[in-house]
């Protein structure tokens, strides 16, 4: 579980990981190849009221970005917490879209000008 990165493993994780020996998870959730036996990369991100709030499914050669996965969480914090929108590439600290048509104007005129 604690494998080295430089040995191909994930390194210490702060977080739990989930073991799908039998394949219902993979089943359940439409990323089971059944005849090979194997599942698509597959990464859901569930909110704490068991709503899923994002999925990304990968071919099997495709990596996922870690990165990406902890930026899309904190963009899903912060949109429970603001009510405002994260735009796409948005990261802690940038800024946001009011929900509506002038916060949407107002961010477009001020970011491409």
């Amino acid at each position: 579980m604690n494998t080295k990165r430089s040995e191909g493993g994930l390194g210490k994780l702060r977080y739990p990981l989930l073991s799908d020996i039998n394949k219902v998870i993979s089943k359940h959730y439409d990323v089971l190849l059944e005849k090979e036996g194997i599942a698509l990369r597959g990464l859901f991100i569930i909110d704490p009221n068991g709503i899923l709030r994002h999925i990304t499914v990968n071919d099997l050669p495709i990596g996922r970005s870690v990165d990406e996965a902890l930026r899309i969480i904190e963009a899903i914090k912060f949109v429970e917490e603001h009510g405002e929108v994260c735009p796409a590439n948005w990261r802690k600290g940038q800024k946001t879209i009011k929900p509506d048509p002038k916060g949407s104007q107002d961010y477009f005129k001020s970011t491409h000008q």
